[in-house]
């Protein structure tokens, strides 16, 4: 069988990763000790997740028609996805952000995105969406992720959005125009504030939602499909560096459904996935291959 095509959309940037004894709670002066470059973005990482887990993997996004811009394509290419379609917009400057990781590999990220980036979806190549075996967006380009999702949903393909922090009306919408809604807990409590977990994901889904789940971070998956409420646990580890993880996750957690696997061995395919980038540094660079995977999880 071949490989799943899949379609990521979203942000594509170049992080600068700054290792720290702790992440400041006041403004002060920090020394790091150590610096690392790499790409970066919520799609362009899980989109390298899926290459590197046998996928492949189309990436549709904007970066500058500048010197970052093809950087941050070539890298991608050189992982083997293809940015072909990929937009470069001239008189802008391409995303970029600087990460903090601090000695138990949590992070705090400050990342820009030029406002001058085009927003109009009108140039992406819908047409090409019913060849692709699944889809994923993220919700830094709503207006690009909810032309796509909506495509994919009437070809009949799994649309899928890493629901991460969004204004509510930007969740609400991009979430009524997927099959799969995949919160962080953060973008969960954005859309419905005030609510715990299950009782938030029961209020979120739509009659035609799949799944509607929220990732946990160390505490794993809940999700709720039709036959009701579910949680896969995650792989207990000492994390090293977190970024990148949640990437991680939904590129494999998409690649699983793209293959046809059910939602709560997709759960653990991608919760070990992200476990294990957790014991990687250096961003999206610790994204696991397949081989990687099935021999960690084999010991």
């Amino acid at each position: 069988m071949p490989p799943p095509r899949l379609l990521v959309l979203g942000h594509a940037a170049h992080d600068l990763v700054y290792r720290v004894p702790v992440i400041p709670s006041r403004p002060v002066k920090v020394v790091a000790s150590g610096l690392t470059e790499c790409g970066g973005g919520m799609a362009a990482n899980a989109a390298v997740a899926i290459a590197r887990l046998g996928g492949k993997a189309t990436y549709w996004g904007r970066v500058a028609d500048d010197a970052l811009g093809a950087r941050i394509l070539a890298e991608l290419a050189a992982e083997g996805v293809d940015v072909a379609d990929a937009r470069r917009v001239p008189g802008c400057r391409s995303p970029i952000s600087s990460i903090l990781i601090d000695e138990r590999g949590d992070r705090l990220i400050c990342s820009y995105s030029d406002p001058a980036l085009d927003t109009d979806p009108g140039w992406l190549p819908l047409d090409r969406v019913a060849g692709y075996d699944a889809v994923l967006a993220d919700v830094r380009w709503p207006q690009g992720s909810e032309a796509l999702l909506a495509a994919a949903r009437a070809a009949g393909r799994p649309a899928l959005l890493d629901a991460d922090v969004a204004t509510a009306d930007v969740l609400d919408a991009l979430s009524a125009a997927a099959t799969h809604v995949l919160y962080s807990e953060v973008g969960l409590s954005e859309a419905r504030p005030g609510r715990d977990a299950g009782g938030a994901l029961r209020d979120a889904r739509r009659p035609w939602h799949s799944l509607v789940g929220v990732t946990l971070g160390e505490n794993g998956f809940l999700w709720i499909d039709a036959s009701g409420e579910h949680h896969a646990p995650a792989p207990k580890v000492d994390a090293v560096d977190t970024l990148a993880a949640g990437d991680v996750w939904h590129g494999a957690f998409a690649l699983a459904v793209a293959e046809g696997r059910p939602f709560a061995a997709a759960a653990e395919f991608a919760n070990a996935a992200a476990a294990l980038k957790c014991l990687r540094p250096g961003g999206r660079s610790g994204a696991p291959t397949r081989a990687e995977l099935i021999a960690w999880l084999a010991r």
